[in-house]
């Protein structure tokens, strides 16, 4: 069962983040401020730590510094009402390993604490993925399926990779545009949806069992079964 420190000093937001973790079978403690998160993400070991941006006593900034100064690398997901790209640039910047602003999804907050918990998991970068009769090759750069190459743009790679990374887990558009094109919120264009669809097309092909999934209202999964 995984740790994880809440350090967040609102009483409601904190609760609901326990609640969600928890209802995942996770261990959540938490800090209502920066200087006693300090304390427990140093001698607690965490396996990882939800880092509300501004905090009394020591902001979120400092901590996550600190931490990372003490060598604790324990993955911090920052959380903050500060949307600024500036903001979440200085927040990644510290040591933060992702970065959510509020307010956020529940159920998005506990699938992004899980793609952190896989990718410390993860003794090192894998450079071939793997799912069925489905690879990509990362070295390469080439995507196979069976005995087909796939011919897919560097954006379709990017896609690929990122759902094969997270295979059987629901990803959400957002975490799609932040980690294949780089935006934080979504544009209001259809653009994942032109991107699936031609990807989709590609891996899928007619007599195949098909391996990406739209989850209405969720997301996206690539899956065997589903």
């Amino acid at each position: 069962m995984a740790r994880i420190l809440a350090i967040e000093d609102d009483a409601t937001t904190a609760r609901e983040i326990m609640d969600e973790l928890g209802s995942h079978g996770f261990e959540v403690d938490w800090a209502s401020d920066g200087k006693a998160g300090l304390e427990m993400a140093l001698g607690g070991h965490y396996d990882l730590i939800t880092l509300d941006r501004m905090l009394p006593h020591m902001d979120g900034l400092t901590v996550v510094s600190l931490l990372r100064e003490k060598h604790v690398e324990t993955p911090v997901l920052m959380i903050s009402a500060l949307s600024d790209v500036d903001e979440r640039v200085d927040g990644l910047r510290a040591g933060g390993d992702d970065y959510l602003v509020k307010p956020f999804a529940s159920e998005e907050m506990a699938a992004r604490v899980e793609v952190l918990l896989r990718r410390r998991s993860r003794p090192e970068r894998q450079t071939m993925l793997r799912v069925a009769d489905l690879e990509l090759d990362l070295v390469a750069r080439k995507a196979t399926r069976g005995a087909t190459v796939l011919d897919l743009m560097p954006t379709e790679f990017r896609l690929l990779e990122y759902l094969m990374r997270n295979y059987g887990q629901i990803v959400t558009r957002t975490m799609l545009f932040e980690s294949v094109w780089g935006y934080h919120f979504d544009p209001g264009t259809n653009i994942i949806d032109v991107h699936i669809g031609r990807l989709r097309r590609k891996v899928d092909m007619p007599g195949l069992p098909p391996l990406i999934h739209t989850v209405r209202g969720s997301g996206y999964i690539l899956s065997e079964d589903h």
